[in-house]
């Protein structure tokens, strides 16, 4: 039925389009004489040229994974408290993403940094197409700016790494993890979430140790939804794990050099001495750094996956 659904959603709104268009050019044949409709109709064909956009870009999807949710991890990188604002500078704008195309964002797990920002988060993403956007994001992002905790107000260079996995489903790839290969700790759960799971030690990390995988859940209500959960969430990552390994093995007896790999810099932001966005990937720049910070990242993910399925 899941399999079903999703190809109704890519089926139905081509076949609605399609009707459109037909409905257009009857109108347009009627409106030859006089030219009374022209306005209205000059306005449904943009109307219809702009939903045409978004289903040519939604046909780009088209990897395995694509249609999947996202579990999407944010890691401070060396820098103190500068590193850790802007992880949550990174955190906000994907939560701001998300929320403009209607995703459900839940953070699972963030640990706060010791003045500021946090040192790492991860949010899951629900929805159709989520982890096919979101891959675009896989990389470390590089800040420019004038740092707010520096009394000289000097620039700063500031990085955070982005990884971003796919949620499986029902269906999907089975990962076999034995439970000797597990290190399970429980600890308290911070921030909001009332007495009971502030008192508690509802919160789980689990670290896999031949790969030494970190996951960690701490905002279900008890221990073993927790653990549930971060269960599922060690099985997508190490699913994606076991894809890359794959990839690169096929890569090297094929002698190619994927273009995109995990730990380059993929983005740098500059906010002084002039605003900058620069996905370094695609060469697509942007002036205004505080509407991509606020969350408008679809031409940069736009222009990665035309680039992905042009590879």
């Amino acid at each position: 039925m899941k399999h079903l659904a999703d190809l109704k959603a890519e089926v139905e709104p081509l076949t609605r389009l399609e009707g459109r268009a037909r409905e257009l050019g009857e109108y347009a044949a009627l409106d030859e004489s006089d030219g009374a409709l022209e306005a209205e109709l000059s306005a449904e064909l943009e109307k219809l040229r702009a939903d045409l956009d978004a289903a040519e870009t939604t046909a780009i999807l088209d990897g395995e994974f694509d249609s999947h949710g996202a579990i999407l991890t944010i890691h401070a990188g060396a820098g103190g408290t500068e590193a850790c604002d802007w992880a949550s500078m990174l955190l906000r704008m994907y939560l701001r993403w998300a929320e403009r195309h209607g995703y459900r964002a839940e953070i699972v797990d963030s640990l706060e940094g010791e003045e500021a920002g946090i040192k790492s988060a991860t949010v899951v993403i629900a929805g159709r197409n989520a982890y096919g956007y979101l891959e675009s994001e896989r990389g470390v992002h590089r800040l420019v700016r004038i740092s707010p905790f520096d009394a000289a107000k000097r620039r700063h260079t500031s990085f955070a790494s982005v990884d971003v996995t796919p949620e499986m489903e029902e269906g999907d790839e089975q990962i076999e993890i034995r439970p000797d290969e597990l290190e399970v700790e429980t600890y308290k759960s911070g921030g909001a979430g009332g007495q009971y799971v502030n008192k508690t030690e509802s919160a789980i990390r689990i670290t896999h140790k031949p790969t030494s995988i970190i996951v960690a859940v701490q905002n279900e209500r008890s221990q073993l939804a927790n653990r549930n959960r971060a269960m599922k969430m060690l099985a997508a990552k190490l699913a994606q794990r076991r894809r890359e390994e794959q990839a690169a093995k096929l890569a090297q007896l094929t002698g190619k050099k994927s273009a995109i790999e995990w730990g380059s810099q993929i983005r740098s932001y500059t906010l002084q001495p002039y605003t900058m966005v620069n996905d370094h990937r695609t060469e697509i720049k942007v002036s205004d750094a505080q509407r991509v910070l606020d969350g408008d990242l679809d031409q940069f993910m736009l222009a990665y996956l035309q680039a992905r399925r042009a590879a």
